[in-house]
């Protein structure tokens, strides 16, 4: 199925904002890393040929193992950070567990064979530190075991300075630049790692305000619906009782009272109705937005297309389509990616969801396609499905102007085009 390419989404929408988001988060990952890595590429190969270490296999190459022992450490503990940002505190491993855990141990390991071959306590207790930092501490411990850790490497440059100063050429001027340099290297990990709890706070504020905009809806709603439904429910209750009373003794009057609760009956129909129908008076466009919005807070990557146009489509026909289908993904979950396209085709609205699930689709089956079918079949649209093997689309149709004569139901096609 041939599907039309996406319009440039503002610069402002929601999908823009999640594309920016996921980016810097990923920037600030790849940051550390490319910065630890440079640390150790230029930095420690420094110190090992201006002391004329590096003529010597064996610690050339006890500096490089240390070297990729700590980057694999680094890479890992940014992946468990990651992934312990997605959920709260009292659902993380336990600190004392995340502090004595493997990755924790390689960098210390690393660290030190680093700090060996090189004969620099100043560069392996930098390179520590920086593996220390990389575990998610509570809040304020990160900062204040950061100014601790300040304060001992410029200790350890005091000490190391005479060393340096007798043992490199020119030791003085680059025994500075060392020592600045191994300085700011925790201190610029703890503030990366800072910048990427902000994003991903950032990212957890849009899913959560997603899902209250969605409650609120439902809410409302639903408060609209008990007043109104309560309101009349009692007053037929009463009219009935009123009834009952008089009937013995006038039953023109108990007449009276049952036609006047029949009456409210029949405005709590209409009310409810209407009721109904400002529910779904939201545009489509709108409509496709929320549900857009909705499945990338499941974690989904969402593709939306929408035409300039779209605003003139039926949303009392369509709309419901689009919420029993967000619905459905949210409800049995599963899948990496939806796209929701709408536009027009001729004489015909035509509106395309598609996920990954395959035969598993979660955007509808059974009943659930059987009753978009039939809703759409009444204003003589038509329903068609594909089932690919890593691919589901459902295809609705509809006419430009629905003819509402309470046509057939449509059928569902497993293959095909709009008839």
């Amino acid at each position: 199925m041939n599907n039309p390419e996406p319009r440039p989404a503002s610069v402002s929408s929601p999908a823009v904002l999640a594309r920016e988001v996921v980016a810097t988060s990923w920037y600030i990952a790849v940051s550390i890393v490319f910065f630890t890595a440079s640390a150790l590429a230029v930095w420690g190969l420094w110190v090992l040929v201006m002391t004329r270490r590096l003529d010597q296999p064996l610690l050339a190459a006890g500096y490089a193992v240390g070297a990729a022992v700590v980057l694999v450490a680094t890479i890992v503990l940014l992946a468990r950070y990651r992934r312990d940002g997605d959920v709260s505190d009292a659902d993380r491993v336990p600190r004392l567990r995340r502090f004595a855990s493997w990755p924790v141990a390689l960098g210390i390991v690393g660290s030190v064979v680093l700090g060996v071959t090189t004969m620099s306590f100043l560069f392996g207790a930098a390179v520590l530190a920086t593996v220390l930092c990389l575990v998610r501490w509570g809040p304020g411990v990160r900062w204040r075991g950061v100014v601790l850790v300040e304060i001992a490497l410029v200790v350890l440059w005091f000490a190391e300075r005479a060393r340096l100063d007798a043992a490199v050429p020119g030791g003085a001027s680059m025994g500075f630049a060392l020592a600045t340099f191994s300085i700011a290297l925790p201190g610029a990990i703890a503030l990366s790692l800072w910048s990427w709890d902000v994003v991903l706070e950032l990212n957890r504020a849009r899913a959560v305000e997603s899902r209250l905009a969605a409650t609120q809806e439902r809410l409302r709603l639903a408060g609209e619906l008990h007043d109104l439904q309560g309101h009349h429910l009692q007053v037929i209750a009463l009219q009935l009782e009123l009834a009952e009373r008089m009937l013995p003794r006038d039953p023109d009057a108990a007449a009276e009272q049952i036609r006047l609760a029949r009456a409210s009956v029949d405005a709590a129909r209409t009310g409810t109705r209407e009721l109904a129908g400002r529910f779904r008076g939201v545009p489509l466009p709108d409509e496709l937005a929320n549900a857009a919005d909705l499945l990338r807070a499941a974690g989904l990557r969402v593709r939306l297309d929408v035409a300039a146009d779209a605003v003139l489509a039926p949303a009392d026909i369509l709309g419901p389509v689009v919420r029993e289908c967000t619905t459905n993904v949210l409800k049995h979950g599963g899948g990496t990616w939806a796209e929701l396209s709408l536009g027009r085709d001729g004489g015909f609205w035509r509106m395309s969801l598609a996920n990954d699930r395959g035969a598993e689709s979660a955007f509808g089956s059974g009943a659930g396609l059987e009753g978009i079918a039939h809703r759409i079949g009444a204003v003589g649209g038509n329903l068609t499905t594909r089932r690919d093997p890593d691919r589901f689309t459902v295809v609705v149709t509809v006419p430009a102007a629905p003819a509402r004569d309470g046509g057939a139901s449509a059928d569902i096609t497993a293959e095909g085009m709009p008839r």
